[in-house]
């Protein structure tokens, strides 16, 4: 592998990542409040609970990788509001922003082990936090047409 060949810098991996971020925004933001906390299909978390995991992940993962402290998994954040949830989103996004301008170029291909368990290079970990956002509001796309809401369009990243 040649890890000098480059197809993002650092910043537009940030840009492409926060444009997901203001996308998944923007989704919590569509949601009526009762049905952002109570509403699910065949099973899945509402979606106040999928971006609690969200939340869980990418600050405090990004935090852990450039202090190189072994963080745990943490769910504890229990919004009762949508305001606490985008409170919360604002928050992390600067966090995100503060954190990632730390990594070197160098530091993207030095393996991290996530939480304790997930040993990965830090560039790999930081494509899941996108892939599983991705994920989870895809499922929030799901629930806000079944609501009779249209989703934000999806190449709308920017604010």
């Amino acid at each position: 592998m040649n890890a000098t060949a480059t197809v993002l810098n650092s910043q537009q991996l940030l840009i492409h990542w926060q444009g997901h971020r203001n996308l998944t925004r923007r989704v919590i933001e569509a949601f009526p409040e009762k049905d952002l906390f109570e509403f699910s299909i065949g099973g899945m978390r509402p979606f106040s609970k999928l971006t609690l995991e969200l939340l869980a992940i990418a600050g405090p993962a990004l935090e852990a990788i450039v202090d190189g402290i072994n963080n745990v998994f943490d769910e504890s954040f229990q919004p009762t509001t949508k305001a606490e949830i985008l409170a919360k989103w604002d928050g992390h996004t600067e966090v995100i922003n503060e954190y990632f301008s730390q990594i070197s170029e160098e530091r993207f291909q030095e393996s991290f082990k996530l939480f304790g368990q997930y040993e990965f290079p830090v560039y790999q970990n930081i494509l899941y936090f996108v892939d599983n956002e991705i994920h989870h509001r895809g499922q929030g796309y799901v629930y806000l047409r079944a609501l009779g809401i249209e989703p934000p369009f999806f190449w709308e990243r920017e604010r």
